[in-house]
């Protein structure tokens, strides 16, 4: 009986800890989710690219996602897209139809939003990507590098 009681309370703190952990998470939301939200309430939004084999994507969900001041400021203020660069979807907002049309000739290819919405003159495409943008949908700034969590908040 006693050893129930101890997995029962480890078992509660554990989801306990997975909510708080949660609850202190930048809720992430798809293209499609975002244009929902924009109709209802206009907010800046932020957009980070990513893809499975970017070492630095992955370190800024680590090391720069994570930290409280970011989130908070994030969770206030934006609404906070990601979206993996070399999805195969089709994505859909303000009825058109997004796609990534080079996925069948390039191995590494950039889908159509994405290189929309990262556009900058004559420069390639390259991850991490974080595009900022105002309340009506215009770009602000865009970055193409890794983002220190002081440099993010700065921006942010």
């Amino acid at each position: 009986m006693k050893q129930f009681k101890i997995i029962l309370i480890l078992c509660i703190a554990s989801f306990c800890s997975v909510s708080a952990q949660q609850k202190d998470a930048i809720q992430w939301i798809t293209f499609e989710q975002l244009e929902d939200s924009l109709n209802i309430k206009p907010k800046k939004v932020i957009i980070s690219f990513y893809a499975d084999w970017c070492a630095y994507c992955k370190k800024m969900d680590r090391a720069v996602f994570t930290k409280s001041d970011i989130v908070k400021k994030i969770k206030d203020e934006y609404y906070a897209v990601k979206m993996n660069a070399e999805t195969k979807d089709t994505i859909v907002f303000e009825n058109t139809a997004f796609v990534n049309r080079d996925h069948l000739t390039s191995r590494n290819s950039i889908h159509d939003i994405a290189l929309l919405l990262a556009s900058r003159q004559g420069q390639p495409f390259s991850l991490p990507a974080t595009i900022f943008l105002d309340k009506n949908f215009k770009v602000r700034k865009r970055c193409f590098e890794y983002m220190s969590p002081k440099k993010l908040l700065s921006t942010l």
